[in-house]
């Protein structure tokens, strides 16, 4: 494992509201964020949304599962177990997923695409769409 990917998953696995200011430790200014729901471009929009959304959580957690890196793109799996006190009635919610990082000549995360199942993170966790979304998942997979 390199340096770069070694400092990326060392501050994942402390990052809160508190550590947001060491962002710019592993992400570029110019850094491209997409997941399922968003796609943010640069460091000062990473950290609005990092900031309004561990403001919003009770509770997250990453555990690195497995990682592999190739020159300069690396890819993680992981799971993240957070609590959300409007989801699942506050419970933790457990979502696996994966990311693929590039990183620049400096070691920093220029592009960061993170990949999981939305509806099983957000969707099934809501009150009155969760058992729709359960239902329609089970069926899809008779």
């Amino acid at each position: 494992m390199t340096e770069p990917l070694s400092r990326f998953i060392a501050l994942y696995q402390q990052l809160n509201l508190q550590q947001l200011h060491r962002l710019p430790e592993v992400y570029a200014d110019e850094v491209i964020f997409i997941d399922p729901a968003h796609r943010i471009e640069g460091l000062a929009a990473l950290g609005d949304y990092f900031a309004a959304l561990y403001q919003r959580l009770a509770y997250c957690r990453f555990e690195i599962v497995s990682q592999q890196q190739q020159g300069e793109q690396a890819w993680l799996s992981w799971v993240m177990t957070f609590s959300h006190p409007r989801l699942a009635a506050g419970q933790p919610i457990r979502v696996e997923g994966a990311t693929r990082l590039e990183f620049d000549a400096e070691g920093k995360v220029r592009v960061h695409s993170d990949y999981f199942d939305l509806g099983a993170m957000l969707y099934e966790q809501l009150p009155l769409l969760g058992p729709l979304v359960r239902l329609i998942k089970g069926r899809l997979g008779s």
